[in-house]
């Protein structure tokens, strides 16, 4: 009998300490699942995190890129502004011989300028132009001045608003410049340009041909003028070019 009380308590022992195993390996498996879902838990947000980060870095990296563009865009638009302004020059020319034209070159390569070539819709021949036969072309114009009214191929430029500043260059005729600048300068209007004569002489000078065409003009800012000797060089019209401050 006492065998047997002895058993029973061996056996209820026995299983107080099944119960306790079973509720601690519980309490571990719990504790791992827990542990295990805080990591993963934790992976989740690190990965969200890195990937918040990179899609935040990529589009600062979209924005500096576009800010790029868009600089080296303004930048090309201002260089062709720049060229466009530096277009506002027009040297426009009658030249009898070649000597005027040489200048007027010369003026547009040192001013980034355009030409415009005045031609008679009659053009003067060699015999025309020799002043020395009174019964010349020329020598008759000059005779009678109403002869010098010279139809020209075309006396108005396209653009003609677009530039800020006009030379004109012509040979000297009789201490004058030659007639067929005349119908350019009446077929245009010279308002808010500022107009630079130009000529060509073997030995007359300016004299007042720059002033009488700012007369019939009677509109723009007319600047003193230059006389060249024919067979001037580049460099020596582009110091003159420099000295005006364009």
């Amino acid at each position: 009998m006492k065998a047997k009380k002895v058993f029973s308590m061996i056996l209820a022992g026995a299983a107080a300490v099944s119960l306790l195993a079973g509720c601690g390996s519980s309490a571990t498996e719990s504790q791992g699942s827990t542990t295990a879902q805080a990591t993963q838990t934790e992976a989740q947000t690190t990965s969200a995190a890195e990937t918040t980060q990179a899609e935040t870095e990529e589009a600062s990296a979209g924005e500096t890129t576009q800010a790029e563009t868009q600089a080296a865009t303004d930048e090309t638009a201002d260089a062709a502004s720049d060229t466009s302004e530096s277009g506002n020059v027009l040297v426009v020319y009658y030249s009898a011989t070649g000597n005027t034209e040489e200048v007027a070159n010369a003026i547009a390569n040192a001013t980034g300028g355009d030409l415009f070539e005045l031609e008679p819709a009659q053009p003067y021949t060699s015999d025309d132009l020799d002043w020395t036969d009174e019964n010349s072309r020329v020598s008759q114009e000059h005779a009678d001045e109403s002869l010098r009214d010279v139809e020209l191929v075309s006396a108005t430029v396209d653009n003609w608003d677009s530039y800020d500043t006009v030379f004109i260059g012509y040979p000297i005729w009789w201490g004058i410049a030659a007639w067929p600048v005349d119908t350019f300068v009446e077929a245009n209007d010279f308002t808010g340009k500022t107009v630079i004569p130009f000529c060509t002489s073997s030995s007359s000078g300016l004299g007042e041909s720059g002033s009488l065409l700012a007369d019939l003009a009677g509109t723009g800012e007319w600047q003193e003028g230059m006389r060249f000797r024919s067979g001037v060089s580049e460099a020596d019209v582009q110091d003159w070019v420099n000295e005006l401050g364009l």
